[in-house]
């Protein structure tokens, strides 16, 4: 882990990892410019669905529409944080209403936020002071499989075994997947 934060390696299906093609990755804000520039192209339609967002391996947020793929929002990168997040603006500057770490292509820890708060910092966008709904993401060393915990159970919906208390999820599931060594915790 760098002074950025956890870096995360993809982790879903492959026939995801497949969709991804250079130049189609979300796109980057930067600033409260960046955040106009690209608010203003929209519908009000489209600005009432919650978004797509990566923060990339640079500390750069990306935004693309709530059905993208967090792999394509990435470019097939490593990022610092993934979910989805919705905006709005009643009077003044643009604020992030509600902001989540669902994501099942990177499974980010909640301790992704410090990641998530200086890219939107960074562009000049209010938020609230941590995840409005925080996912816990495990993988279940014996069987292998990802769940979600649900109420603080940390039993393994596949094979009823004990999930680990901490992030395990991008943990030596293969190349490409896979945590920093130094992530580790």
């Amino acid at each position: 882990m760098d002074a950025r934060g956890r870096n995360y390696g993809y982790v879903g299906p492959d026939d995801l990892r497949a969709l991804v093609r250079p130049g189609r990755e979300g796109r980057p804000v930067r600033s409260a410019a960046d955040f106009h520039d690209w608010a203003s192209a929209l519908t009000p339609e489209e600005l009432a669905e919650p978004f797509t967002f990566v923060v990339d391996a640079t500390g750069v947020l990306r935004l693309a529409p709530r059905r993208s793929e967090h792999v394509v929002c990435a470019g097939g990168e490593r990022v610092l944080g993934a979910g989805e997040m919705s905006f709005h603006q009643e009077s003044g500057p643009w604020e992030v209403g509600e902001v989540t770490n669902q994501s099942t292509g990177y499974c980010p820890d909640a301790d992704s936020w410090p990641a998530v708060a200086r890219a939107l910092d960074s562009a000049g966008i209010e938020h609230p002071d941590g995840f409005t709904h925080e996912v816990v993401f495990r993988r279940r060393p014996v069987c292998r499989r990802l769940n979600v915990v649900r109420e603080e159970d940390f039993v393994c919906v596949f094979c009823d075994g004990e999930l680990p208390q901490e992030w395990n999820v991008g943990v030596g599931v293969g190349a490409g997947a896979d945590v920093d060594e130094g992530a580790r915790r």
